[in-house]
């Protein structure tokens, strides 16, 4: 059964109950309320035959009074019958004398010696035409002196009382068969409502699983319940889809370019080497060459290995598998021996290395992969300055140790910026075979180390006139414990 269907029952179901109970409820309320007016009437008609039919001194009957009321009370049928103190009908006078009619039952006579009044519907006599039929009857007693007197008893056809609730009930029938004909209306338009704004979800649904992100489905903020709420969610998942197939494109972009620039890195050193080992094998190098082809081939070797384990290192990173063995140290000092290492590649690019640093900064970290990160970032610097500064500096803070490296090189630009810890991202596409061999990951496994101590890692650029990277490291007191290792396949 369609949702449609299932819904529009739903809804008749529950209005076609609340009708059915109202209706049973207002039948039983509206038969109680004329029962009781019927009684009501009857008792405001012994109260007056008390006052004016029966004579609490002499004991006689008004009959003719009485005559003029029945004759009154004629289109309703009632009639009157007063008992005397044993239970005779003192009227009216029917043939047989006053003991031929109908005396009252002993169960309710009890009741009224005890000065009850008592209103039931019962199989009676008729007092006009002496019948036995169904009727609305109230006794009334009437007392002396404490002394029962008469009795007076009221009388008036059931059938009064049933053709006015039978006219209720048909009148009944009739608004509720309307009732459930405009039932049938307002739940075809409520379930229609609801599946449309099911329906537009779902084709929302069908367009993102053919790949369409670009959607929308938002539904009125006046009305804002589960399925809006779920509307919402939906657009939230989309944008994070839109947002990761984006992502993704970006990320199979840099791959590419990545696979194309580490085929060019690695082309070139495995040339070199198949050249080399072919001029040996057939003997074609000179034997006082084959030493500097032996060392060539090694500094190409060393190139492909550094490439490769620029690779495993991010993956190791990235995936929580590496130890770090913090330790605090002299950080001046690790920044000494990283400005020597680089002293040669610094000259060549004609660029001064300057530490401003006391002689005692110290640091809690790694100690290989402090000296990892500042050596990646100065050795960057050094790759995009001509002929400039390079300045190196560190420093206590609070509870942290900051240290930045500024350059007056090229610089970057707010995208680049931007981007500048992507995996495979280059600021500078065009120097893709430098003799650092640059593959575009330095600065990526440079962020994750940051990352993984605790510490931040923020830069600073402006075009044409360098840029600083900012880094802290928190102290051996507020750094994070070490993450339990995750192996990953």
């Amino acid at each position: 059964m369609k949702l449609l269907y299932q819904q529009m029952l739903a809804f008749f179901g529950v209005i076609a109950v609340t009708l059915t109970i109202v209706s049973v409820l207002f039948i039983r309320s509206t038969t109680n309320t004329v029962w009781q007016n019927s009684f009501d009437q009857l008792e405001q008609y012994t109260d007056v035959l008390k006052d004016r039919a029966v004579d609490q001194n002499t004991y006689l009957i008004n009959s003719q009074f009485i005559q003029n009321s029945e004759a009154i009370l004629a289109k309703q049928n009632v009639h009157f019958m007063i008992y005397d103190a044993t239970n005779n009908a003192r009227y009216p006078n029917l043939p047989g004398g006053g003991g031929a009619a109908q005396a009252i039952a002993s169960k309710y006579w009890k009741q009224l010696k005890k000065g009850n009044t008592v209103a039931l519907p019962e199989l009676a006599t008729n007092p006009q035409n002496g019948k036995q039929q169904r009727m609305t009857i109230y006794y009334k007693p009437v007392f002396l002196s404490q002394k029962l007197l008469f009795v007076i008893a009221a009388f008036a056809p059931v059938e009064n009382i049933q053709s006015s609730i039978q006219q209720t009930e048909k009148n009944l029938v009739v608004a509720f068969l309307l009732s459930l004909l405009v039932a049938i209306i307002v739940s075809y338009f409520l379930a229609r409502f609801q599946v449309n704004r099911i329906n537009r979800l779902r084709q929302a649904t069908h367009q993102v699983a053919e790949g369409d992100y670009d959607v929308e489905v938002t539904f009125d903020k006046k009305g804002h319940d589960e399925v809006a709420a779920l509307a919402d969610d939906f657009q939230d998942m989309v944008g994070s889809l839109r947002d990761s197939q984006a992502e993704i494109h970006r990320q199979e972009e840099r791959r590419r370019q990545f696979m194309a620039d580490a085929a060019h890195e690695m082309r070139t050193p495995l040339t070199t080497i198949n050249g080399l080992l072919e001029g040996l094998a057939y003997d074609a190098i000179p034997e006082e060459s084959k030493g500097d082809s032996i060392a060539l081939m090694q500094k190409e070797t060393k190139r492909l290995i550094r490439l490769v384990n620029e690779n495993l290192d991010y993956e190791k990173i990235r995936t929580n598998q590496i130890m770090l063995q913090k330790q605090t140290f002299n950080a001046t000092e690790a920044m000494h021996d990283i400005v020597t290492q680089l002293q040669k590649k610094a000259d060549d690019a004609g660029d001064k290395l300057v530490i401003q640093a006391d002689d005692d900064v110290e640091v809690f970290a790694d100690h290989d992969r402090f000296v990892q990160v500042m050596f990646n970032i100065t050795q960057n610097a050094i790759q995009f300055t001509q002929n400039g500064t390079i300045t190196l500096s560190a420093k206590t803070g609070y509870h942290q140790t900051e240290l930045s490296v500024s350059d007056t090189g090229i610089g970057m630009s707010a995208d680049q910026v931007k981007n500048i810890w992507e995996r495979y991202y280059k600021a500078d596409p065009s120097r893709k075979n430098t003799k650092y061999g640059e593959s575009g990951l330095g600065l990526a496994i440079v962020h994750q180390l940051v990352t993984v101590h605790g510490g931040t890692i923020k830069v600073t650029s402006e075009l044409g006139k360098g840029t600083t990277f900012a880094l802290t490291f928190p102290d051996e007191e507020t750094a994070p414990k070490q993450a339990p290792i995750t192996h990953t396949k």
